[in-house]
């Protein structure tokens, strides 16, 4: 087990380390590989940093707790997320290419020709902050997983995952963090689905497993367990706030970074294809080994849900195979982390400075230190990595994606105004889940309808919209 683990560690990592035969040696290559990257790498680096360790820890663990409603969070998100691709992730990356910018503040600050400045810097230090929380959660995925079956302690699996993620970052940039993500996102849906055979098998079959089942109290409920007299309207809601959770994609810009760096915006469809056959594999197959979990690990006061994965795998697979399970988790957790340290030293070095850096040697120590700074949270907090990563999703998507779409939609804005959106939906957000109110509907919903509406009414006072180049505004 632990043989088969460290080989496919190491190939991994060879990957990573392959990039640096390519790589230009620039900034612009270190942060966007100088937009050459071809649609199915697009693709399957953007579905692995999205599904991350939070699919394999985060959401079989909710699934394992709520049962058949976790298939509403799952549609809900899948749709969310393929109506802003339809209709932002094009613009975006033409807009990435009119502008000249290499980072995803720097593209929204500097839209159709504008200098905004003060709000790059906004951008650039709410992005720092989540995205290293962020991080933090995807270290502690790993670290559970190592416990759960090698029983070392939980700060050993940071500590790999850090200094794995720190070798083949400062070697090729996001050109080695996207080539090991496509490496990766192969283990990942391989081992998710070979999980998924042999724990059906374990149950006695499929019907056998409906059947267990419906016998678990309130396990095949379609309806959340807090609808009220209302059902049908609960699920509406809780489908349309998840909805707005697969929307919030817009506003990572570890995800996006990635179609920034299509080597040509007409090829987005092949990307869009590469994506979503992926995710809709892998995260199908997440949710039915999370009902199986249940079957095969019943609840009790003292078990993490979140270890239900690598429990199960201990448990049904060959030592060879749960080494793989494991390679695959690690595979999650550092195709996401690699990606939002990357994507914070970008915002050390060139948004946050008057005058960007340009050293490619200092460069490199800002992801070092940002990868330290992300290890001493993960060591510090072992809290639910669900819980974390829906609260940084939910953040950054209600603080940059109103401010996406007023961009994609040409709306004319000043910086003060742009400024003022992203905080109020930021803090709406926030508000939001302090009051206790996300258990009814995801706090990202409001965030962003509240900030876009800012920014909507704002446009209504402008004569005319602003204007859009042309590679924008006809993708």
């Amino acid at each position: 087990m632990l043989l088969s683990f460290v080989f496919f560690l190491g190939v991994f990592t060879l990957i990573g380390l392959a990039a640096a035969k390519v790589s230009q040696g620039t900034k612009a290559d270190y942060y966007l590989a100088s937009r050459q990257i071809k649609p199915w790498l697009v693709g399957l680096s953007a579905v692995a940093t999205n599904n991350s360790g939070y699919m394999f820890i985060g959401v079989i663990g909710y699934t394992y707790s709520v049962g058949f409603v976790a298939f509403w969070l799952m549609a809900g998100w899948i749709v969310g997320d393929l109506l802003a691709s339809l209709y932002v992730h094009q613009r975006l990356c033409s807009a990435t290419s009119v502008s000249k910018q290499y980072t995803y503040a720097g593209v929204l600050s500097a839209w159709s020709g504008q200098q905004f400045k003060n709000l790059r810097r906004l951008i650039a230090v709410i992005a720092f902050i989540f995205l290293v929380i962020y991080a933090g959660a995807q270290l502690v995925a790993g670290s559970k997983a190592l416990f759960a079956l090698f029983d070392w302690p939980l700060w050993s699996g940071a500590v790999m995952g850090a200094l794995l993620i720190v070798a083949y970052c400062l070697s090729g940039g996001i050109r080695a963090s996207i080539w090991t993500d496509a490496a990766q996102s192969a283990v990942m849906l391989v081992a998710m689905a070979v999980l998924l055979f042999t724990a059906t098998n374990a149950v006695g079959g499929a019907d056998m497993a409906l059947q267990k089942m419906r016998a678990l109290p309130g396990f095949t409920e379609w309806v959340p367990q807090n609808h009220g007299e209302w059902p049908l309207l609960a699920v509406m809601v809780f489908i349309l706030g998840w909805m707005f959770a697969g929307f919030s994609v817009i506003g990572q810009p570890h995800i996006m970074i990635r179609f920034m760096a299509l080597d040509d915006v007409k090829k987005m469809r092949q990307a869009r294809w590469w994506y979503y056959i992926w995710f809709i594999a892998f995260y199908t197959a997440a949710t039915l080994v999370g009902l199986l979990s249940r079957l095969l690990l019943p609840e009790s006061d003292t078990f993490d849900a979140e270890l239900a994965l690598p429990t199960i795998a201990e448990m049904l697979l060959d030592p060879w195979l749960v080494g793989l399970i494991v390679a695959a988790i690690f595979a999650a957790t550092m195709s996401t982390a690699d990606s939002l340290l990357l994507t914070c030293s970008s915002a050390l070095t060139s948004d946050l400075p008057r005058q960007p850096v340009t050293s490619t040697r200092t460069i490199r120590v800002a992801t070092m230190a940002v990868t330290a700074l992300a290890l001493g949270l993960a060591l510090s907090n072992n809290e639910s990595v669900f819980q974390i990563v829906i609260f940084s999703w939910s953040g950054l998507a209600s603080a940059f994606a109103p401010l996406l779409l007023a961009r994609c939609l040409g709306w004319n804005l000043t910086e003060r105004v742009a400024i003022v959106a992203v905080i109020l939906g930021l803090a709406t957000a926030i508000i939001w889940r302090l009051l206790g109110w996300h258990v009814l509907i995801y706090e990202g919903m409001p965030g962003i309808m509240v900030g876009l509406g800012l920014l909507w009414v704002f446009s209504l006072t402008k004569s005319q919209l602003a204007p859009i180049p042309e590679a924008v505004s006809k993708p």
